[in-house]
């Protein structure tokens, strides 16, 4: 008898598993072993763990009091290069340390010394305790059972797994020529594996995006997964905070439904509302929408008959864009959006919005089209609902745009760019799309 992957074509949901977890949870923390002299030369990107040209010796002798204590030191058979000590198995480890704005030993690159230990300790206490578990981790997966290979599964007599192609930087996220491109993803919180079910480890690039589909995966995973994945749509169970292309695919649409759907309902009944976007609705009834969305899909009744106040159903429709995981304007497209906005020659500032609507994958571009067409629509009702294209922005800027860098200053400078970027998109929306 022919063996089949599913016995069922029921949904399983996958069970996470929590080993890895745990065991960073058990790494050992950063103890900052600090120089209690004034030393001459210290670099001003390092701090008071910067202890000069001492020997390996000393190091390893004033980190020997816990594990997790590390220091910085300059070489001295080498002057002008830095080493990371780090007390780690009873051992003092040495790494070669170097800055180019972000600290790094390897390929991550930290904004402080701090997180590049934390990271480093969760990583050299993982990899000790549970090499043999890792080197397994590929085995029995749970990929073909959480929706993103059941359209495309081939009969088990013919299952080979084609690997998941690199791609060049040149080349979009749309999957041309069939490959889906993968990218080093840091994940805010803690994430599990979409093909091992386990546990992603570490502070930044704990694994890899498929930009294509959305798929997390470890990066030693990603190499299992095939190269043309696509969703299925009875395993697509949510639409908010699902990844916009992941959603549209699925679905088999140009646009989410719930821009569509909230779009129209607010052209049918809410142009002239005073304050129309900048006026919030009621937080529970817009997590009720929410949840109808999630629950009954493109069948979600939002009419007047159930929500009476348009506040609510503008405030369901940010909350969509606020829970992007990839924001409407990506994180790769974010620095030329806001280039253009610090740009004073109107020609410049078009030219360069040209260019960066061309970086971001056809269902943003689509989508953010939709959105520009109307928020443009509701400044022609300015005078009654007092809303135009300063006033939209200020609203729709951080709600469209994040940005990629982790430095709170930084993101809290771009917010003004942010607002004249949206503002600029809808005055031009005509010419732009």
């Amino acid at each position: 008898m022919a063996l089949t992957l599913f016995d069922t074509d029921e949904y399983r949901p996958p069970v996470w598993k929590s080993y890895l977890y745990q065991l960073q949870q058990e790494a050992p923390h950063p103890r900052r072993v600090t120089c209690t002299n004034e030393v001459e030369n210290r670099p001003k990107y390092y701090g008071r763990e910067f202890h000069g040209m001492i020997s390996r010796e000393a190091a390893d002798q004033l980190l020997s009091v816990a594990e997790g204590s590390y220091l910085i030191r300059e070489s001295q058979r080498q002057p002008g290069t830095y080493t990371l000590a780090l007390r780690f198995g009873s051992q003092t480890r040495n790494f070669r340390l170097y800055y180019d704005g972000k600290h790094f030993v390897g390929e991550k690159r930290f904004e402080s010394i701090h997180d590049l230990v934390t990271d480093g300790l969760i990583t050299l206490y993982i990899e000790t305790k549970a090499a043999e578990y890792i080197a397994k981790m590929t085995i029995n997966p749970i990929y073909e059972h959480i929706g993103y290979t059941t359209l495309n599964r081939e009969p088990a007599y013919q299952k080979h797994m084609p690997v998941l192609k690199e791609t060049h930087d040149d080349k979009d996220s749309t999957g041309q020529d069939g490959v889906s491109e993968k990218r080093v993803h840091t994940f805010r919180g803690p994430h599990w594996c979409e093909y091992c079910a386990n546990f992603m480890w570490g502070l930044i690039a704990q694994g890899v995006k498929c930009a294509d589909c959305g798929l997390n995966v470890h990066k030693q995973c990603s190499k299992m997964v095939p190269n043309d994945c696509k969703p299925d749509l009875k395993h697509v169970k949510k639409v908010y905070s699902c990844d916009l292309t992941t959603l549209v695919k699925a679905h088999i649409t140009k646009r989410p439904m719930v821009v569509d759907m909230c779009i129209r309902e607010i052209e049918s009944r809410g142009l002239n509302s005073e304050g129309l976007y900048r006026v919030s609705g009621f937080s529970d009834l817009i997590e009720d929408v929410k949840m109808a969305f999630d629950r009954d899909g493109e069948k979600a009744d939002i009419s007047v008959n159930i929500y009476e106040d348009i506040n609510i159903i503008t405030g369901a429709l940010k909350l969509y864009f606020r829970d992007l995981p990839i924001p409407l304007i990506t994180y790769d497209a974010y620095p030329k959006f806001i280039e253009s906005a610090k740009m004073m020659d109107p020609d410049e500032q078009l030219e360069t919005l040209h260019e960066a609507l061309k970086l971001l994958p056809p269902a943003h571009c689509e989508t953010l089209r939709y959105l520009m067409a109307h928020l443009k629509r509701v400044t022609l009702h300015e005078k009654e609902n007092l809303m135009n294209a300063e006033n939209l922005g200020i609203v729709f800027g951080p709600t469209l745009m994040r940005s990629p860098e982790l430095d709170a200053m930084a993101a809290l400078n771009d917010i003004r760019y942010q607002r004249l970027v949206v503002e600029l998109l809808i005055k031009n929306e005509d010419i732009l799309f």
